[in-house]
């Protein structure tokens, strides 16, 4: 397994953001970038884009019907976070352990999903930053129920109409959120849900860059 890694900011920054992508993310990832540093107030970071070659195998935990079209989901998320942590993040490590910095997972629509899902199996991550995450996706919410994620802080957003949609399975997408940050305030968890405007394909760049400005906000607060 093998994805293509683009790098935007400082490499040797704290903290370390890795966001899995896609084509359409790459498109508009100089100015997610952008809207990081704004929102931050210029503080440094470190964007680690990681290049999906199949987004529905690549990215998903476990198998799953088509919910769009024929292309069913595969069982990938397990050997992509294996490549994560065994080849991305030592490749940041800058002088010692990429592991010594704050390192943040986040991710649009099913990447969001996988940062969520990531985040229940190692305790690598400090913060989780799932913007209009694919949280519909079947028994997710049931899992997290029995493996919360470990990370201090989640930050969790959907666009307001998302959930307006014909097709069942991702009707179930406003309910499945509420009932996921309900179970992360249940543990105590640092989290928050922000409903955006729009549809989920609005400003995919914006919604992301807000994920990860609120942790790294939240990680230097006073």
């Amino acid at each position: 397994m093998n994805f293509d890694i683009y790098t935007y900011g400082n490499k040797d920054a704290d903290p370390l953001l890795v966001q899995m992508a896609d084509d359409h993310d790459m498109e508009v990832m100089d100015q997610e970038a952008a809207f990081i540093k704004e929102l931050t107030g210029g503080k440094d970071f470190c964007l680690a884009a990681v290049k999906v070659n199949d987004w529905n195998r690549d990215l998903a935990p476990w198998p799953a019907p088509p919910v769009f079209g024929k292309e069913a989901f595969g069982d990938g998320a397990g050997r992509t976070l294996d490549f994560l942590l065994k080849d991305v993040l030592p490749s940041f490590s800058a002088g010692g352990s990429a592991h010594e910095k704050k390192i943040f997972i986040g991710g649009y629509s099913l990447a969001g999903l996988f940062a969520l899902w990531a985040g229940t199996q190692t305790d690598v991550f400090s913060g989780i930053a799932a913007a209009s995450p694919s949280i519909w996706y079947p028994s997710f919410v049931d899992f997290t129920r029995d493996n919360l994620p470990r990370a201090d802080r989640i930050y969790l957003s959907l666009g307001d109409k998302e959930e307006r949609t014909r097709n069942p399975v991702m009707a179930r997408v406003g309910d499945a959120i509420r009932e996921e940050y309900a179970l992360l305030q249940a543990a105590g968890k640092e989290s928050i849900l922000e409903w955006n405007k729009g549809n989920h394909f609005k400003e995919p760049d914006l919604r992301t860059a807000k994920a990860f400005s609120w942790l790294i906000g939240k990680a230097w607060q006073k």
